[in-house]
Order: C-alpha cells, then sequence, then structure tokens
C-alpha cells in the first residue's frame, strides 16, 4: 500500500476550512446554497484539480513515441478548466425568477468563488486561496453592512418580500387593498380556496418595500384587520 500523500491531505483540508468559512455566512443568511454546499463545492474543486495535475501521468511507449503529441494526456489544464463550466450547472439551480424578480445571484456567484479557491488549494497556490477567502467573506458581510447603514436612502434598493395569509374566502379584497395602499410597489396577488375547507382561502403575494420597518407593521396589521389563522413573510432579496 502507497503511503499517503501529506501535502494533498493539507491541500484538502484547506479547501474544506475555506469552502466552511464561505458556506457559514451563506447559512446565518439563510439561502438555498449553505455550508454543506460550499464546502462539497470547495472540496470537489480541489480534488479535480489534483487528479488534473498528478492523475494522468505521461504514459512510456518508446523512445520515438511522442505521446503528449499524441494523446494530449499531458494537458493537466484540461480537466480544470472543466470545473469553471460545471460549477455553472450548480449556480444556475441557485438563481431563481419568481415574475420581475430575480435573486439568488449572490449565491451563485459565492459557488463560483468557492470552486476557484477550491482549485487554487489543489495546485498548491495557499496565499491566493486564503486571501480570496477572506476577500470574499469581508465583500458578504461588510459590504451588506455598508449597503445597508451608511448609502443614504435615495441610492437604497428596495426590498422584495412574499406574504403568504390563510384567511377566511372574503377577506382577501381587505388584504389586497391594505397591501396596495402600504407598500412601495405590488408585484404579485393571488388568492385560492383550500381544498379540505372552502370557507378558507391563501393569499400569496409579493411586494416590494424601502423601509423594512414596515415589514412587522404588514405583519402586525393584517393579524388585525382579519381573522387570519397564519401570516408568513420572507424576504427574497439575495
Amino acid at each position: 500500500m502507497e503511503y499517503i500523500n501529506s501535502e494533498f491531505v493539507i491541500r484538502l483540508l484547506l479547501a474544506l476550512v475555506l469552502g466552511f468559512c464561505l458556506g457559514i455566512e451563506r447559512e446565518l443568511t439563510n439561502k438555498y446554497a449553505g455550508l454543506r454546499t460550499h464546502i462539497l463545492v470547495c472540496l470537489g474543486a480541489c480534488v479535480f484539480t489534483l487528479l488534473s495535475i498528478y492523475g494522468f501521468p505521461t504514459f512510456a511507449a518508446g523512445d520515438n513515441v511522442n505521446i503528449e503529441q499524441a494523446t494530449g494526456l499531458r494537458d493537466t489544464a484540461r480537466i480544470a478548466a472543466q470545473i469553471v463550466t460545471g460549477i455553472g450547472f450548480i449556480g444556475a439551480g441557485t438563481v431563481l425568477r419568481n415574475g420581475p424578480m430575480v435573486f439568488g445571484l449572490t449565491t451563485a456567484a459565492t459557488l463560483w468563488v468557492a470552486a476557484s479557491i477550491g482549485m487554487a488549494c489543489g495546485t498548491g497556490l495557499y496565499d491566493i486561496a486564503i486571501i480570496s477567502t477572506i476577500l470574499s467573506v469581508v465583500v458578504l458581510t461588510l459590504i451588506r453592512i455598508f449597503e445597508r447603514r451608511i448609502l443614504p436612502s435615495s441610492f437604497k434598493q428596495t426590498k422584495r418580500y412574499k406574504i403568504s395569509v390563510y384567511c377566511g374566502k372574503d377577506e382577501d379584497k381587505t388584504i389586497y387593498n391594505y397591501l396596495l395602499s402600504t407598500t412601495d410597489e405590488m408585484l404579485s396577488f393571488s388568492s385560492k380556496r383550500l381544498i379540505e375547507n372552502a370557507e378558507k382561502c391563501k393569499i400569496s403575494a409579493t411586494f416590494e418595500v424601502l423601509n423594512k420597518k414596515m415589514i412587522d407593521e404588514i405583519y402586525y396589521q393584517l393579524r388585525e384587520l382579519t381573522s387570519t389563522d397564519s401570516v408568513s413573510i420572507q424576504e427574497l432579496n439575495d
């Protein structure tokens, strides 16, 4: 049995740790691709890069045969290049569209960066991997604070929310008029009768507000205005 290459172990463990550092921020902000996804992407990219560099050595086939020219097996960038393409499929799965709204782009970009950090670990470029991770975490955390607290209100974008309300079948108009008059922009609104109870309906709506403090007011007002069974509000911004 051949010995375990300690250098490979170090690269794999570093990819795992750095993937964890990226994924923990997405996990804490309740994004679709969280901790395990980022760890696996970073670790997988590292493994593929190691295979690309060390897994396909030149085969001995005689002095007069140029295997490199005949088969191209020494093109060590071939597998690594496919990581960039392959990660696009995972990233695309985190980008969701709901009518005019698109969210998940930041998470997709984070997965893309996680793959690049894993590749850096696989090639042994530790300084690039560590610095890239630090800069990525700074962008994901400090820039978020900068956008919310430092930028003037006139430059702030509205926040998108999705609300689900279970209420009486005749209360949909009341809720619609309230949301229309309270929110900055109503993006969608639908009301469906419940199959198990024809006297009840489920209301789903998406809207935009500039001031996040309005969400608490909307929540409590809906509870008071109607005989709602439940109200749930989800932020759709990435």
